[in-house]
């Protein structure tokens, strides 16, 4: 058998012989080993770190080879400049420990570093850090689910077919969309095939020119990174001063520019915290231009089972499974981005040379695998599963009743930014922080770093508006949770009045020198005019479960300006 390469990591492509691929692929699938098959002819054979001897000897007899050549010497395969010559795993942490108790304790001292959702409400704006449950999480372990290739043969993953389906049709069905693409790996490559769905819809009718995107001020960053990269022209549409977007700069936009209108990419509810009342107006005013309208569904989370994105008249949407349907966001695991279209979009959803999905004018592939993260896509099945409509619809009623019941707690104490007409916000509220620097010197970097010693962490800080903090409280919390945050907001809000009014120092106060460390408070010299009690146990519930912020106040200015690069010397890359 001929190999073809000569370097190679864990892929082998080799020469089928006489014996043919089809034979071959023949004889390993009844050995349970799949060999890919190339167009060529050749055939793909892929060994990874679990793989053993026994498999091997199953894979040799598949080529009619003596097994016993798996015990025979043989040449280093990795040779020249590919070859590693020094040493690895150099760090004392792969060396430390060698028990399983002492490695769960070191993990454990790890975990006590972070502040999770076991610990407390997570409010950050726009990020939807809600109750991930165990019981939508658990399917995912098993093998079923989480140790299919996602090339593997469509009859080996008929189980997995019927569960994206599944899911398909109920993303189908609250989005109010006729098709949807389980594809995109994340809320931005949703964008990017979203955009890319309505330019191959614009050049399949002969008008390939429309290439400007219409962008609201208040859009999430990804929005005109993804029309630029979709190879889009990006117009700028201003806001009012609620936060809505201008219908009358909307209006004259995209009048200016209807011969080349591609598209409207506008986020409902708005990344402001309210809910655009003009959006059917937004949505018909690109309409009549020819343009198509992208309906950003980062802040889905307020509109599941109240109203549809395809019912408000959008082209195109995409979901962040990772948030609204309750995949954990953050700490660098998958995200998921899928997109739900209109009818007439259908055949140009994305495709995918290695399983049958997507239009049949699609646009071809936006992610590595067919289903994106497929083996993540349980949690979201199982959370529409349990939850069912009502219980969806119940969750949106309760994050957006949540998000009013802070707004109006806080207001007296904080500006909220944005509301609607009658007052309310939608699923998050912005607080505005900029007055406490002309009163009292505080900036919202000093409540981020304080409310770490009321054992919180901050919420979204200065975006979509500078010198703000963005709250979404979630359906997750419960009014206990949620009034213990409002408390230690509001105790802040003390705390500058006591600078405001001249009885704490401007430059050395309980914010200023925030967050204060177990280090901090024990040490024997303590030379600040406030208390260690008060600096470390500002309120009730610190007394009775105290969460240590591992690292105290750092010069986020000076680290800017004095960057240290921590990569090794170059003589270091030299010598190996």
């Amino acid at each position: 058998i001929t190999v073809r390469a000569t370097a190679f990591f864990d892929t082998l492509k080799v020469s089928p012989g006489a014996r043919g691929q089809a034979a071959l692929v023949k004889a390993a699938l009844g050995a349970g080993i799949n060999l890919r098959s190339y167009d060529d002819g050749d055939l793909g054979i892929t060994l990874d770190e679990t793989v053993g001897d026994a498999d091997l000897s199953d894979l040799a007899k598949v080529f009619a080879a003596d097994a016993s050549v798996l015990s025979t010497p043989v040449d280093e395969t990795i040779a020249g400049p590919n070859r590693r010559t020094g040493p690895i795993l150099t760090h004392p942490v792969f060396s430390a420990y060698r028990s399983e108790t002492e490695l769960l304790r070191y993990m454990k001292r790890l975990e006590s570093k972070d502040l999770s959702l076991t610990t407390s409400m997570i409010p950050l704006g726009s990020c939807t850090m809600k109750l991930n449950a165990a019981a939508e999480m658990f399917p995912i372990s098993y093998p079923g689910f989480s140790a299919i290739h996602p090339f593997a043969p469509s009859d080996q993953i008929e189980g997995y077919a019927e569960l994206t389906t599944s899911l398909e049709r109920q993303l189908a069905e609250i989005t109010g969309f006729s098709g949807v693409s389980l594809m995109p790996n994340a809320g931005s490559q949703g964008e990017y095939a979203g955009l890319l769905v309505i330019r191959a819809y614009h050049q399949a009718r002969g008008e390939g020119r429309r290439d400007v995107c219409l962008i609201p001020i208040s859009a999430h960053g990804t929005n005109p990174a993804s029309a630029s990269m979709a190879g889009m022209q990006v117009v700028v549409v201003a806001c009012d001063t609620e936060g809505n977007v201008d219908l009358n700069d909307l209006r004259a936009k995209a009048e200016l520019h209807a011969d080349r209108l591609a598209a409207l990419m506008v986020t409902y509810p708005s990344t402001h915290g309210v809910f655009e009342e003009g959006i059917r107006e937004i949505i018909a005013t690109v309409k009549q231009r020819g343009g198509l309208v992208y309906l950003d569904g980062a802040n889905m989370n307020a509109l599941v089972g109240l109203c549809r994105p395809g019912d408000l008249g959008a082209d195109v949407c995409h979901l962040n499974l990772h948030k609204t349907f309750c995949i954990p966001h953050g700490g660098g695991g998958p995200g998921m981005g899928p997109i739900g279209v209109a009818e007439h979009l259908v055949p140009y959803l994305p495709t995918h040379p290695f399983a049958k999905v997507g239009g049949e004018r699609g646009i071809g592939p936006v992610s590595a695998a067919p289903w994106g993260s497929g083996s993540i896509l349980p949690i979201s099945w199982a959370y529409i599963a349990m939850m069912g409509a009502k219980g969806l619809r119940r969750a949106t009623e309760v994050a957006i009743l949540n998000a009013n019941y802070i707004a109006h707690r806080l207001a007296p104490h904080f500006p909220v930014v944005y509301k609607g007409k009658d007052g309310c916000v939608a699923h998050e509220c912005i607080v505005d922080v900029r007055p406490l620097k002309a009163t009292a010197g505080i900036e919202v970097d000093d409540v981020a770093k304080r409310l770490m010693d009321y054992g919180f962490h901050a919420p979204t800080m200065s975006w979509p508006v500078a010198g703000t903090l963005m709250i979404e409280p979630t359906e997750s919390e419960s009014k206990a949770e949620i009034d213990r945050f409002c408390d230690a907001m509001i105790a802040i809000r003390d705390e500058v009045r006591e600078i405001e009014e001249g009885r704490a120092d401007r430059t050395v106060n309980v914010l200023k020198m925030a967050p204060h460390t177990a280090e901090t408070v024990t040490a024997e010299i303590w030379d600040r005019p406030y208390s260690r009690e008060r600096a470390a146990f500002p309120s009730p519930a610190t007394r009775e479960h105290k969460f240590w912020p591992a690292v105290a106040r750092i010069d986020n200015a000076f680290g800017d300006r004095n960057l240290v690069c921590a990569c090794p010397e170059m003589a270091e890359y030299v010598k190996s």
